[in-house]
Formats: C-alpha cells, structure tokens, sequence
C-alpha cells in the first residue's frame, strides 16, 4: 500500500494554486470527516488515522495509546521528512489527495512545462510563417474581422500574439481543412452577399438578384459553419458559385 518505499523527503501543495496562510487537512475519521481506505485485499472500508506515535496509518492496527497530530499546510505547502514515512503513506492514502492537495513533482512539472512551451513555440513558428493571404484567412476565422480595414504590421501582430497566448487553439485552426472555405463565407457575409436574420437564426441572400432566405440555422449550431456545409453540398454548389461570381463583380 505504501507509495514509495524509498525513504526521501516529500514536499505537498495545495491544488489549484490555493494557498491561504494556513490549512489543517483531516487526520482521524469521523462521521463528519470521513478517511476511509478500500481495501482490496479484504474488500471492507478501513479507517484512516494519523498518530505520530504510531507505525501505521490504519486505525485498525495502532494501539489505545495514540498522540494525534495536526497536519497544517503553511501557505499552500507541507513537507514531510524521510523519517516520516508514517505520515507519507497516510498522505499517500488519504481521500483528499490529487483532490485537495498533490504531491509535488519537479520533474513531472517540468516536463509539463517544455510540452506546453513547445506548443508555443510551434505555434508562433506557424504564425511567422504564414503567407498574406494565410494571415487574412486565420484572422477572419479568428477574430471575425475584414484584414482589408488593419495594417499589415497590426495583422502579423494581432495573429502572433494570438498564436502566443492560444498556442493549441491557433494550431487547431490552422490544422482546420475548412479554413479556406470558413474565411470565404466571413467574406461574404464582411461584403454584404449573405446576411444575418432574426437573430443569426435566418441567413438571407442579399445580391442584386437574390433576396430569399438561404437556410435556418439549427439551434446550438455554428452559423458560419452551416453555411460553409451547405454551400459545398449539391444543393448549395451553383448558390456558392453565383456568390462567386458576384464577389468578383
């Protein structure tokens, strides 16, 4: 049962960043703190004490002459001795861990680390690497805006310090086999082809010869999307073509 049988000091945090001055973790079952541990050798519940005075963490196993111990996180973090293996296997055993608190992993969070930064730096990579018309495409789909009313400095910006701060959400875009065709329908809808009805649950044709409602937008759905899907069916190739045409008009 025990987590390591190596005896080294083992450093605690409190999970998600929380770090009040002070927190006391349960030590002892009770009804209204249970510390219960299954045990599958003997498939029945056992309670869970620490006692300084003792050499188990099982209740079931110390004698009447226990000493109960605090167990305190000082401003998020404990650290508990390698002459303590009594509380590392009672910590280890605990309800609350990976829960409340976790034991801290350096090199677990460096590896972390380097994976989340290399993400990081692919994506910026990417970004410096795009083409003009790339740029433009990714900054439809990511900002919904017209590349035509920025500058070129203010788009290369905007798409890198994107591609910095959203690393897996710019390469999820990029990586997209519908960017083209997702930045063409922002284009049409930016140059008035296609317009939004009844709360972007209608799409509306909007050229010189057509004015019908293309498509109801189902509920939940992405706007943009349904139509990209539509217009790249059968039913929707020559309404595709004919916003084509009046594109280049």
């Amino acid at each position: 049962m025990k987590n390591n049988k190596t005896l080294v000091t083992k450093h605690y945090k409190l999970k998600n960043d929380v770090a009040p001055l002070s927190y006391m973790l349960p030590t002892r079952h009770t009804r209204r703190s249970a510390l219960l541990y299954f045990d599958p050798k003997t498939n029945t519940n056992r309670a869970l004490r620490y006692a300084a005075n003792q050499k188990t963490p099982f209740e079931d196993e110390q004698d009447g002459n226990v000493i109960l111990e605090p167990i305190v996180f000082e401003d998020g973090f404990l650290t508990v001795a390698s002459t303590n293996p009594v509380l590392q296997e009672f910590l280890y055993l605990h309800p609350q861990r990976d829960v409340v608190f976790e034991e801290v992993d350096d090199e677990k969070d460096a590896q972390e680390d380097i994976e989340e930064l290399n993400v990081e730096v692919d994506a910026l990579i990417q970004a410096r690497q795009l083409s003009m018309s790339q740029l433009e495409m990714v900054s439809r789909v990511l900002f919904g805006i017209d590349p035509d009313t920025i500058s070129t400095a203010e788009l290369k910006r905007d798409v890198l310090v994107y591609a910095r701060n959203q690393p897996y959400n710019f390469l999820e875009v990029l990586s997209d086999p519908e960017l083209t065709h997702t930045s063409q329908v922002k284009v049409f809808f930016k140059k008035g082809l296609l317009s939004f009805r009844n709360k972007q649950k209608d799409v509306y044709f909007n050229t010189p010869s057509n004015k019908k409602r293309m498509l109801v937008v189902p509920f939940g759905e992405d706007p943009y999307h349904v139509v990209g899907s539509y217009l790249k069916s059968e039913d929707g190739i020559e309404d595709l073509k004919m916003l084509e045409s009046n594109l280049e008009d």
